[in-house]
Parts: structure tokens; C-alpha cells; sequence
């Protein structure tokens, strides 16, 4: 294949399209560019139609540190598993290009997103899906294409919508709103907002859309370049899993059986009945067809079961649980839920239940990112557990599944514009939700549980948050929507569509939709019934904790904070760090130092202020006119240096150690004694000058011989003769240094 490239501008920003040069033994392959920033996308399809009943696609996004010229971290120092944002691009990528393969579509499909340069301006994840789209375009794989991936920001002063901002604009923009699809619907959205309305998110999503347009286009032009210089693209026969017609009446036969099996509201109970119903159905075949039609008797149950529950919701308005279509499950809301811990909320809506606690720590436990994005790190953490039993079910326990990864993202993301900055708050902030209970919308009782959590932490949130999942049944003609969906109507129905926020707008959204069409009208029916389920929750929730706890709990670390000189610094770590390691072994506080000088204490139970007081005694310059009860610590011919402060010493002077001529400071004073001292002068090298205010009366003169008071060795000429092994300087104590 003869390499093409396509350059174009949009939006602008620069964009490239190149294929033809690398990767040419992938089905499919696409260099995409916008501005430096470069991406690799291959994709490979089997050759031979997979077993399955499912379609068996994988994506994966790998960052290479290379692309932004660093070395890995870690004691490998090579890539190993993705990180959480590589998880959530792949993620980014899947969630567009799945629905857009035809049904029945079995062979193994991989695409792997590879970045090569990552130029710290233009973000690399939302290219990645024009990429995908045009590699699998050139590899000749059936799919409902163009697609692209666009992300919107908006001005937080002028309100200007952008298309694909930098990272610069990001950090002025009050929305992060990623939307794929085609130029016709809109089949992924993630969104991150500052609160704005349900209208104005509207809007930008129909601004997002054109956008998508524009990028398809552009690619239609790039692939009509492919086509003039290589031929048309490679026809490659895929043999799609097409029902049986002789499997598909048989089972269809039982419609009406499906639908009363599908009749309660208990989740274990109607699986129980649903599975009892499917093997007696399966049992209507004789063993050599059951083996003959394996695949399409799977194919054919879950198709009966779907088209079951869809049915019941449009002719009937009734869903399977018994409630309408408005209808929010029942809620149980219990914040302090667990005693010690810092802060917990249980949250249950139906059959989904999630314990959410709240830790708090200092601010240097925040989590340091190793990707190849500029951010060096986040201090609010949401991590989002849901191991088997919380459906009933054996599996692994182990690291977090993309899914798991993928909700606890939107979780955080819908509570980080409420999070108190630094300044009014210094603690990094971790939430973990544990899902007890699954059936349905959890990544949403994540949402509202963690919320409880930290009003119980007595984090000072701007504003409560809770969150509801909407659902789309789209059949016979019929459009309905769904408020608070459970499981079944997120696997079986059209749309999974998750709104969070406060009662002064929307903070995340999560959109997955395989429903073509979708109307204006149709999503402001969405917003509008999330809006009401939303509130409800909430009022459910602000009845229970209206407002953030005053304070911490006693278990939580109380943070205080200081600012300290930056020279005083090295006194306050001392040689090696032996001072600041004395501090916390013995108090149990600790003790992290900034360096602009902000002195972060975390302490329990008073353990924070006595590790304050200590380092505050060591910073602190005594003045003139201070009166100090210190400690004698060292002992010279011309006076006593007394410890007032830990590592500051002053001079007191031989002439005021007592009233009357004193003719040795160890007549007077000793190492270790205890006097009461007034500062007389702070020279402008520190030093410290001292006065005694309960100065004794001297001692008789004492040791004068007939040399006449001469110091000597007795021999009678007025001079001293060192003893064996004696220096210069006698006996006399190294002069101690002091300083202010």
C-alpha cells in the first residue's frame, strides 16, 4: 500500500491522517496527529469465525514514556500494566466502536492505540477513536462508520464552547464533555462539569455533534485519498452468527411464558425463574440439536428473554419490578455507618447497596501519576470495588477490572468540583466504595454513598451530590424513558445513561447508547426526568445528614498548619534529620515540611499541637526584654551559655552571674542548672545576650596565693606550665557557638 497522509484544520487546531508506512501487516492500521501529539492505531481481525456468542473485541491504549521523553518509573523501568488513564482511553475507545459492528459478528477483533508522541499541548485520547475508525476503514472491516471522538470545553469566563481543547484551555474550562459516534447519533459520553444547567450541557452536546460530523468528513476525504492511490479497499468475506429461523420460531413460541418469568421485582427470585424457563425450553430439543444448534439456542434464549422485557414496557408501561417508568427504587440512607473509621455513608436504592468510607491524610500522601500527560498528581482519590458476591456469583478477587476502574472515575469526577481546595481543607481525600449489592445503577450509589461518607468526615463539601442512571427502550415504534434502571434494562435496553450533580447543575454524566435516532426531545425528556429523580435522592439524603459535620472526627488526624522562615528549616530537620524524627517519635504526629515553609502537623489526639509547640519554640527568636527560665548548658572562663529555646542558647556573661566580682562562673554556676534570664541584646548575627534576675551574692575571693592573685602553677613567677598531654587551651571547654 502506496503511503498517504491527509492534512486538514478544524476547529483550530491541526489534525493528520497517514496510513500505508508502518504497520503494514496489521488488517489495518492509522497514524493520527493533532498538532505533535501522535498515535499509532492497528487493528487485527481473525481469520477464523470465533465459538461464540458474544462479540469478542479487546482495546487496548498503551502509553510509551518515550513519547514524552522520560524513563518509566518503578525498578523494572519499562511499561508494565496500564495505567488507570491508559485504562480509561481504551475504555474511551470500545465503548463507540462495539455497537457499531454488525450483529453476529464472531470474529476476534483487537485494536491497540500506541502513542509515540505526546507534546505536553494537545491530549492524545480523543484521536484515538478517528484512528480506529479509518485503520479498521483500510483493513476492510464491516462496521457502521466514520466514527470520531471529539472532547468540548467551555470558556469558564466567556463561555465559548471548544472543540479538543489543549491542556491550557482545559484548565480554564468549567466542562470536560467527551462525545463519539457517528454524524448521525452519539453512542459514548463521558462529562465532567463545574455545575452547569441540563440546557446548557445540552447545547453542548449538540455543538459536540456537529463537531463529529466535521471529523467524519474529513475522513471520508482521507479515505477517497487511500482509494485514488491504492484501489479499492480489501473485500474480506466474514461470515456472520445469522439465527436459525427452525431455533428462532421454537423459542419464540415461549414469549409470553418469558414475560411472566420476568414478572418480580426480587433479582435472585426472576433469574431463578428465568434460567428454570430457558432450560425447559432448551429441553424442547432433542440432545442431537441441541449439540447441532449450541450456539444459536444460546443466541435465541437470550433474544426471547430481551424482547420479553422491551415488549412489557411499551405495551404495557410496566416494567418488570412493577414500577413506571418515573419511578425511583426505595432508598435507604445511613451515614456513620461504621464507628473509628473517619467518615461512612451506607447508600441502598433497591437492590444496589454501597458502603462508602472516607479516609483523610496529609496532604504528601496524595497520588503521584506516572503517564504521559502534564499532571503530576490528585489528592481527592475514588476507588470503586465490586467483587462477585455482591451479584451472587464465585469469581476472582484481585486487581480492579476496567469496569471497576471506569466507575470509580465517574464517581470521582462528579464529586471533585465540590471537593474544598487545599487551602480551605489541607488532607488528601480518599473514598472507597464498596458494592455489596448489584442490580443496577451502582457506579451511582457510589456516587451518593461517597457523598455521605464525606459529610460524615466533616470535609467542608460545597455541596451534597447524588446521581441516578437512566435508561431507553426503543421497540415497536415506541420510544420510552427510564428512570433508575436496573440491571436487566441496562443489559437488554438501549441506553445507560448516568447524570450526577447538585441542585445547582451537573457535575458528571456517562452515556452509552446503541439506540440510532435519538432526538433533541428525547434527551431533554432524559434531563429532565434524571433532574427529578435526582432531587429526590438528594432530599432523601439531606434528610438524613443536611450538612457536613463541624470538624473532623477524633479518629481523623487534626492538621494544623504553620509557616515557618525557610532558613529555619534546616533547624527544624536538623543534621540528617534527627530533630524532625525526634519530634515524631515522640509525640506519634506527623510532620510534613513544604518548601515555601509550611509546616503540615498531623497528629491524633492532641499529638498534633505539642508537635506544633516544639517546632514553633525552635523557630522562635527570643527579644529583647523576653524573660526566660533555661538550662546551663555549657560553661566558659567568660560566662555560662543557657539554653532558652531548643538549639538556641544565649551568653550569660561572667560579670552578671551574681552580684559582686566573681572570679569563676563555677563558683556560681553549674552544667545543668536551672536560672532565670532576661534577653539584653540580639546582635545582627543572632548572638544572644543575657542578664540573671535572680543573681545570688558572689562567693568570698578564694585560691589567691602570693603571687598576688596571679594565675600560676605555684612556682612563683606568675606563669602556668601545661601538664603531659594538655593543649594550648588548658582544660577549657570548646567555645560553644550560639545564634538566634
Amino acid at each position: 500500500m502506496a503511503k498517504v497522509t491527509h492534512e486538514f484544520d478544524l476547529y483550530g487546531k491541526h489534525y493528520a491522517l497517514e496510513t500505508g508506512e508502518l504497520a503494514k501487516q496489521a488488517t489495518g492500521a492509522c497514524l493520527v496527529r493533532q498538532g505533535d501529539t501522535s498515535a499509532l492505531v492497528t487493528v487485527v481481525v481473525s481469520k477464523e469465525r470465533k465459538d461464540y456468542d458474544f462479540f469478542p473485541l479487546t482495546v487496548d491504549f498503551i502509553e510509551k514514556m518515550y513519547a514524552v521523553g522520560r524513563i518509566p518509573g518503578g525498578y523494572l523501568k519499562r511499561e508494565a500494566r496500564p495505567s488507570e488513564k491508559g485504562t480509561l482511553t481504551a475504555r474511551m475507545i470500545d465503548r463507540p466502536l462495539r455497537p457499531s459492528f454488525p450483529d453476529g459478528f464472531r470474529n476476534e477483533v483487537q485494536v491497540v492505540a500506541t502513542s509515540l508522541v505526546a507534546d505536553q499541548v494537545n491530549p492524545i485520547d480523543v484521536i484515538c477513536t478517528m484512528g480506529a475508525s479509518a485503520a479498521l476503514t483500510v483493513g476492510g472491516v464491516p462496521f457502521e462508520g466514520p466514527l470520531a471522538c471529539v472532547r468540548i470545553g467551555r470558556d469558564r469566563t466567556t463561555h465559548e464552547l471548544l472543540v479538543n481543547p489543549t491542556y491550557e484551555e482545559r484548565d480554564n474550562s468549567d466542562l470536560d464533555l467527551e462525545l463519539a459516534g457517528t454524524g448521525d447519533f452519539i453512542s459514548m459520553l463521558e462529562a465532567g462539569a463545574e455545575e452547569i444547567s441540563e440546557e446548557e450541557m445540552l447545547e453542548a452536546m449538540l455543538f459536540g455533534q456537529q463537531a463529529i460530523g466535521a471529523f467524519c468528513e474529513q475522513q471520508r476525504i482521507f479515505l477517497d485519498k487511500v482509494r485514488a492511490a491504492n484501489g479499492p479497499f480489501p473485500v474480506r468475506a466474514y461470515q456472520l452468527d445469522e439465527p436459525d429461523p427452525e431455533v428462532h420460531e421454537r423459542v419464540f413460541a415461549h414469549m409470553d411464558d418469558m414475560s411472566a418469568a420476568l414478572r418480580d421485582a426480587d433479582k435472585a427470585a426472576r433469574v431463578g425463574k428465568v434460567e428454570q424457563l430457558k432450560a425447559a425450553i432448551r429441553a424442547e430439543f432433542s440432545e442431537e440439536e441441541q449439540l447441532r444448534w449450541s450456539r444459536e439456542l444460546n443466541v435465541e434464549l437470550k433474544s426471547l428473554e430481551k424482547h420479553a422485557m422491551r415488549l412489557m414496557v411499551v405495551t404495557t408501561g410496566e416494567r418488570v419490578d412493577g414500577r413506571g417508568a418515573t419511578e425511583v427504587r426505595p432508598l435507604m440512607v445511613k451515614p456513620d455507618y461504621l464507628p473509628l473509621v473517619h467518615g461512612s455513608g451506607l447508600f441502598q436504592r433497591g437492590q444496589t447497596q454501597v458502603l462508602s468510607v472516607a479516609t483523610l491524610g496529609m496532604l504528601n500522601e496524595w497520588q503521584r501519576l506516572d503517564t504521559i500527560e502534564p499532571v503530576d498528581g490528585k489528592r481527592y482519590l475514588h476507588h470503586y470495588n465490586f467483587p462477585p458476591y455482591c451479584t451472587g456469583e464465585t469469581g476472582r478477587m484481585g486487581a480492579p477490572k476496567r469496569r471497576e476502574l471506569g466507575h470509580g472515575a465517574l464517581a470521582e469526577r462528579a464529586l471533585l468540583p465540590v471537593i474544598p481546595s487545599e487551602e480551605e481543607f489541607p488532607y488528601t481525600i480518599r473514598v472507597v466504595s464498596e458494592v455489596l449489592e448489584s442490580n443496577g445503577s451502582s457506579s451511582m450509589a457510589s456516587t451518593c454513598g461517597s457523598t455521605l461518607a464525606l459529610m460524615d468526615a466533616g470535609v467542608p463539601i460545597r455541596r451534597p451530590v447524588s446521581g441516578i442512571a437512566m435508561g431507553l427502550i426503543q421497540e415497536e415504534g415506541k420510544t420510552v424513558v427510564l428512570t433508575d434502571i436496573q440491571g436487566i434494562e441496562d443489559f437488554l435496553g438501549d441506553m445507560d445513561f448516568k447524570v450526577c450533580g447538585t441542585t445547582r447543575g451537573i457535575t458528571a454524566m456517562q452515556l452509552d447508547n446503541k439506540a440510532t435516532g435519538l432526538t433533541t426531545e428525547v434527551f431533554r425528556e432524559a434531563f429532565a426526568q434524571s433532574h427529578e429523580g435526582r432531587m429526590h435522592i438528594l432530599d432523601t439524603m439531606m434528610d438524613a445528614i443536611p450538612t457536613p459535620r463541624e470538624g473532623t472526627k477524633d479518629t481523623a488526624p487534626q492538621i494544623i498548619s504553620l509557616a515557618i522562615p525557610t532558613d529555619k528549616i534546616r533547624d527544624v530537620i536538623g543534621s540528617g534529620g534527627k530533630v524532625i524524627r525526634g519530634i515524631q517519635d515522640d509525640t506519634g504526629a506527623t510532620i510534613d515540611i513544604q518548601e515555601d515553609g509550611t509546616v503540615f502537623i498531623a497528629g491524633v489526639g492532641g499529638t498534633g499541637d505539642e508537635a506544633a509547640e516544639r517546632i514553633r519554640a525552635i523557630v522562635k527568636v527570643p527579644e529583647v526584654g523576653e524573660v526566660y527560665t533555661g538550662r546551663v548548658v555549657g560553661i566558659q572562663a567568660f560566662g555560662a551559655f543557657v539554653e532558652l529555646l531548643p538549639g538556641k542558647d544565649g551568653l550569660l556573661h561572667i560579670s552578671r552571674v551574681a552580684h559582686g566580682r566573681v572570679e569563676k562562673v563555677e563558683d556560681v554556676l553549674s552544667v545543668g542548672d536551672e536560672v532565670k534570664v532576661q534577653v539584653l541584646e540580639v546582635d545582627e548575627k543572632g548572638k544572644i545576650s543575657l542578664d540573671r534576675l535572680d543573681k545570688p551574692e558572689a562567693p568570698a575571693a578564694a585560691g589567691k596565693g602570693h603571687n598576688g592573685g596571679r594565675r600560676g602553677n605555684g612556682n612563683g613567677n606568675g606563669t602556668r606550665t601545661r601538664r603531659p598531654g594538655e593543649g594550648t587551651r588548658g582544660n577549657r571547654q570548646p567555645r560553644r557557638h550560639h545564634e538566634g
